[in-house]
């Protein structure tokens, strides 16, 4: 791994915790060039998930390649790693002018917020979370993710409120503060003085493709079985629905999705499940990829076709049937994912399929 940074520290430090945060720093560091200018240092606050730990570092080798330094944290390597990672942390944040975060509902980062004087702040895609917190940013709302929206608060959400509520004071635009928001996603509210910027994934389409484009058809994962959204019997019967109507072959799965639901899909459906071992768009761009690509509502109807511009494929995405839902899922979720369907552009909407 990198070196540490020096105790001069960086002008801008990043903070990512999956590898389509760091993908989108890149595409954010891609857009500032040359302005951004040399000192970015992108922080990786690992996860222990195995499949998200592989691409981070393949993400990390591609940071590498174009002059970042990367610096590797096992923040989450037993009870006392997030006071050391936070401790170690915390010199590098005081000195840093700008920060780049890409989960802002994540507690890590959260606390990490609460140390940093940067006068600059920079939030990145994490996905449709994005539209969800620039919703609550221009609301003045607690900082909650979309699928746990509607349910009560738990002990540990009482007991962090405090640190929660400071970082979204530190995410809200003042006189000593920016705040730019660098996103694919629809914004249907704009925080008052936060500064919004496109990302169109001009890094991704200069760094691969064309991709070679294939007859068939591939499908996309979701994870939303895994956070308790959609009923797994349910799911995998659109899933076997849907790819037989349009003739798949591939899954390649979230990199969330269990193992033990996976090889019942590719037993019960005869689809090859793919892990890809990079985010989807750069799967994707590199190819080879079918004519069609199939998904439910999920961050890749927004960004595959940015990432897919200027080539014959098409990305169509199947709504979620409301029988689907699970009887813990938050009152909002319906709606939220209408939304993220709805606002998607440049996608072909498929009504959803019977999965009974």
């Amino acid at each position: 791994m990198s070196p540490r940074a020096g105790n001069t520290g960086p002008r801008t430090l990043a903070f990512v915790e999956s590898p389509v945060q760091l993908l989108n720093v890149l595409e954010w560091a891609h857009a500032r060039e040359p302005a951004l200018g040399a000192g970015l240092t992108l922080v990786v606050l690992s996860p222990n998930d195995p499949m998200t730990r592989g691409q981070l570092r393949r993400m990390a080798e591609l940071a590498r390649e174009d002059g970042h330094e990367v610096r590797w944290e096992e923040a989450r390597g037993g009870a006392a790693a997030p006071f050391q990672t936070i401790g170690g942390l915390a010199g590098l944040l005081r000195r840093a002018d700008r920060v780049v975060l890409g989960d802002p509902f994540s507690r890590y980062v959260q606390l990490l917020l609460t140390i940093t004087k940067a006068r600059d702040l920079v939030v990145v895609d994490d996905g449709t979370a994005t539209m969800e917190f620039v919703a609550q940013l221009a609301r003045g709302e607690r900082l909650v993710r979309w699928h746990r929206k509607g349910g009560r608060p738990g002990p540990r959400d009482l007991v962090f409120a405090p640190v929660s509520a400071a970082a979204r004071k530190r995410l809200t635009p003042s006189d000593h503060r920016r705040v730019e928001i660098f996103s694919s996603m629809p914004m249907e509210e704009t925080p008052v003085g936060v500064t919004v910027t496109a990302n169109t994934f001009a890094w991704t389409r200069d760094r691969f493709g064309p991709p070679r484009i294939t007859k068939g058809a591939d499908m996309v994962g979701t994870s939303l079985v895994e956070t308790g959204v959609v009923d797994g019997d349910r799911y995998l019967e659109a899933v076997r629905s849907l790819a037989k109507a349009h003739g798949a072959a591939r899954y390649f799965a979230h990199r969330r999705e269990s193992a033990d639901k996976l090889h019942r899909l590719a037993v019960e459906t005869g689809l090859e499940v793919v892990r890809p071992d990079l985010p989807l768009e750069l799967i994707a761009r590199r190819g080879p990829i079918g004519r069609t690509i199939l998904s439910f509502p999920s961050t890749v109807v927004h960004t595959l076709p940015l990432a897919l511009s200027g080539t014959d494929v098409r990305v169509a995405v199947c709504d979620i049937d409301p029988a689907w839902l699970t009887e813990s899922a938050s009152p909002r979720a319906q709606g939220f994912l209408s939304g993220v369907t709805g606002t998607a552009r440049d996608v072909h909407r498929l009504s959803a399929v019977s999965a009974v």
